[in-house]
């Protein structure tokens, strides 16, 4: 039996940001992080340029994927979610953006609280970061020029843009601008909109993860235990005094709070008896609190790929890519000096968020939306899809052909879906994953933004200068007309993995809210949830910033309500 004040359940970025915060506090209460999967130290597992292959280490990953998706073809979609001391954020593709500052203005609006308004927030990602905003010597700066006003410098979390860049990516930024598209030399400013050089959660040629806030501290009122996952949080009536996990309880004295992420959230509260009544009884599962909207509310973005083959002066990437020798070589290099064509090549991209107004606001997929959510569209800082360049698709598309690898990749995210998807019960095992429907391209609004986000994408992918080194389609929409377009979605979509809203948060009235601002669970005393699942706003980025900001979020409201500053 073991006995803390705290117990936070995943160490994910949510989790660990919130365990450290409250660690660090000064009343130094007890915190126990509780991680599903393994420790994972190897320093092989955080090389730059593979952060892309990571999630298909089987050991590192739940290995979800979704139910057959109606509106995809009947595709089961890769659901991946980290299964190890970091979380996600040891197997994700190291994107660090943390979105519009509308989104939060959003968010407080939604709740009624400012604590989740742009301000304070990035007060939080500021005290979080050491942003590193060196670009390579030469480089023009119109393509990366942050502000030090915008970012922090004293965080335990390293992020800022590679020390190298391939030589094309300069050059397909000026065919964005010549375009028309606007070039953005800070994509975290608050304002994303236009094309940037991407921030990275990595740091001369070494990934971060969530586990850098929390091993290797001398936090000795922070205790971690590895291979434990909860199946239920114990409770006494409808309070909540512990966790078991693999039939060891752990109690807290004070709190437990979730951050075990979208996916997760809801098995562990439906098999505590926390839940949509219907389905527990389903499963003959006691119900403790019958909260419908457990499980409901599931958004996500996804994105499609275009790739074309190039001539073979126009990139590098062949030579490296289609040499072991050269990839091995590069391999001893980074071990050594954390340099090399493995802290370069796939480790700087291009990154643009744009709106697409003018297409939509006339369109009657968005005329039909709320009003509150057409206000929200209209914003001046909230896109409507998204755009990355020198994606390496080679990785990602079995048996991809050795002589087609100088190649071109841009992948094109739809943003701002209106879909909301479920996650299940199918099982009475706490052990069974649920069943995850994302419900993709299920919503008007999102089949339209889909076409015409693909449609505005061809003014690069079909412009002159980009056109003038390709040599082959490999994927690309047949045509250009609506159905061609949809049709392209609908069979190559992928989720990004951003999974948001399934225990989501609202006012204390809110019907379909799972948790209050302070995210406590309704009607249930000590339990709190705290991670991308509270999230009531698809914040327009990749969001494993938003998970960080959201657990230091919560940290902060427990340590002002129980004294600990």
């Amino acid at each position: 039996m073991s006995t803390y004040e705290f117990i936070v359940v995943g160490s994910g970025p949510a989790g660990s940001a919130l365990a450290a915060k409250l660690a660090n506090s000064k009343g130094k209460p007890s915190v126990l992080l509780l991680e599903a999967g393994e420790e994972k130290t190897d320093r092989n597992l955080r090389v730059d340029g593979q952060r892309w292959i990571t999630f298909q280490n089987q050991s590192m990953n739940w290995g979800y994927k979704t139910t057959p998706q109606e509106d995809c073809n009947n595709r089961k979609i890769d659901y991946s979610r980290g299964r190890c001391m970091g979380g996600s954020s040891a197997i994700n593709f190291g994107v660090y953006s943390v979105g519009a500052r509308d989104d939060y203005q959003e968010w407080a609006r939604i709740v009624g609280d400012e604590d989740f308004g742009w301000q304070n927030i990035q007060r939080r990602l500021k005290d979080l970061e050491t942003f590193h905003g060196e670009i390579p010597e030469g480089m023009d700066k119109k393509y990366a020029n942050p502000d030090t006003n915008d970012h922090g410098s004293e965080g335990p979390l390293h992020v800022g843009f590679a020390r190298e860049w391939e030589r094309d990516l300069p050059e397909l930024l000026d065919i964005y601008e010549k375009a028309g598209f606007p070039l953005n030399p800070d994509h975290n400013s608050g304002n994303p909109i236009g094309m940037s050089v991407l921030i990275n959660s990595a740091h001369q040629g070494l990934r971060s993860t969530a586990g850098d806030l929390v091993v290797g501290g001398e936090n000795n009122n922070l205790t971690i235990a590895t291979n434990a996952p909860v199946q239920r949080i114990l409770l006494e009536g409808k309070k909540a005094v512990g966790v078991e996990a693999n039939g060891k309880k752990y109690y807290g004295t004070k709190e437990v709070i979730l951050s075990a992420g979208s996916l997760n959230d809801p098995r562990i509260l439906m098999h505590s008896g926390i839940g949509p009544a219907a389905q527990l009884q389903q499963y003959n599962i006691d119900v403790v609190q019958d909260v419908p909207a457990v499980g409901q509310g599931l958004r996500d973005h996804c994105f499609v790929p275009m790739v074309n083959t190039r001539t073979d002066t126009s990139t590098d990437r062949k030579a490296f890519y289609g040499s072991e020798a050269a990839m091995d070589a590069a391999k001893k290099e980074w071990e050594e000096s954390g340099t090399g064509p493995w802290a370069k090549f796939a480790c700087e991209l291009g990154i643009g968020w744009f709106k697409l107004t003018e297409q939509l606001t006339s369109t009657p997929e968005f005329k039909a939306l709320p009003e509150d959510e057409q206000k929200y569209l209209l914003q001046e800082t909230v896109p409507h899809y998204e755009v990355i360049t020198h994606f390496p698709i080679h990785w990602f598309i079995p048996d991809f052909p050795k002589e087609a690898l100088n190649y071109s990749c841009l992948l094109v995210f739809l943003f701002n879906a209106q879909t909301r998807g479920e996650v299940t019960l199918q099982s009475s095992d706490p052990d069974a994953p649920l069943l995850f429907n994302p419900k993709f391209l299920a919503h008007p609004f999102d089949r339209r933004l889909a076409i015409e986000a693909l449609r505005d994408s061809f003014r690069v992918a079909k412009h002159e200068s980009y056109t003038k080194d390709n040599v082959a389609e490999l994927a690309m929409p047949k045509g250009e007309s609506d159905e061609d377009l949809l049709e392209y979605w609908r069979q190559n979509i992928s989720s990004s993995w951003h999974m948001t809203g399934t225990v989501k948060m609202g006012k204390t009235e809110d019907s379909d809210a799972v948790v209050d601002p302070d995210f406590k669970v309704k009607g249930i005393e000590n339990l709190r949830i705290a991670d991308m699942g509270v999230v009531p706003v698809l914040v327009n980025a990749h969001v494993q910033a938003v998970a960080y900001v959201t657990g230091v979020t919560c940290a902060e409201k427990l340590i002002k309500e129980y004294g600990l500053a």
